[in-house]
């Protein structure tokens, strides 16, 4: 079929209620947000879901492909440890794009049962239950430019749109943790300027990969974010597909840019 869905979509762990717990309730714009694309998901009868994550298990000059047959969702150490929740892993997608990639980018398959929270938390809040889709999950290599996130994702492009499957790709990824002076980060004034700057450039598609890769070194490197390369991976899978950017939330409760936006596809994807 092709890429149905895609979105950018963030990992707070206090989005789940049993590690939110007093703090749940005011990430419910979020919280909201993820039931609808779960709904969304659902009636789109996606198949796979294509995860990228910049936590886990890294490899700082490689991108990874997680091929493991099955995915365990476990949040022990955030103190939560939900029933057994296990997610059947894309292993023939995994094989599909290491054949196809691996001449051309460092490129590493791993096999982890254990999923990050980064592609865990996401996929812990879309799964309904029974329902069957399958997930890999990508890890952009961390120590490589910008501007190879992008190139692996235009490389990616042809394997998902060109797939059997109903594919939904997400980006994972949070903005600056230095946005008030309770961040994590503490606060830096360069924390709202690059929130502010990766708002605006994904509200104009045809520029926005220039932009994000333009973006002085210093601002990224201030803002500790964890969402950019996440980004412009999706945004090379997307780049000849003619999105259009609806921004669904951002939250900034805890100090934290959460952006949730789905990147709407053409309207040539329906069900058959």
């Amino acid at each position: 079929m092709a890429i149905i869905k895609s979105y950018l979509l963030p990992h707070s762990p206090l989005l789940i209620p049993e590690i939110g717990k007093a703090n749940h309730s005011l990430m419910q714009k979020t919280v909201t947000i993820y039931e609808n694309i779960k709904a969304e998901l659902k009636a789109s009868k996606i198949n796979s879901i294509v995860i990228i994550t910049p936590h886990g298990h890294e490899q700082t000059d490689n991108f990874l492909l997680n091929c493991s047959p099955d995915l365990d969702i476990n949040f022990q150490d955030f103190g939560f440890i939900p029933p057994k929740t296990i997610i059947k892993g894309d292993i023939l997608l995994a094989d599909q794009i290491k054949n196809a990639l691996q001449e051309d980018f460092p490129l590493k398959q791993i096999s982890k049962l254990s999923l990050d929270y980064g592609s865990g938390i996401p996929l812990y809040l879309l799964k309904e239950q029974n329902q069957d889709f399958k997930a890999l999950t990508i890890n952009p290599a961390t120590n490589l430019d910008l501007e190879i996130q992008v190139a692996f994702g235009e490389k990616l492009f042809p394997i998902l749109e060109n797939n059997q499957k109903r594919i939904a790709v997400i980006a994972s990824g949070d903005l600056s943790h230095r946005l008030m002076r309770k961040s994590p980060g503490g606060y830096s004034p360069k924390g709202p300027k690059f929130d502010n700057k990766v708002i605006e450039y994904l509200s104009y598609p045809e520029t926005a990969i220039n932009n994000l890769l333009n973006l002085d070194k210093h601002l990224i490197l201030a803002a500790s974010e964890c969402g950019l390369k996440p980004i412009l991976m999706l945004l090379g899978i997307l780049n000849t597909k003619n999105w259009e950017p609806d921004i669904l939330a951002y939250q900034t409760d805890f100090g934290v840019g959460y952006l949730s936006l789905e990147f709407i596809l053409p309207a040539n994807n329906t069900l058959t």
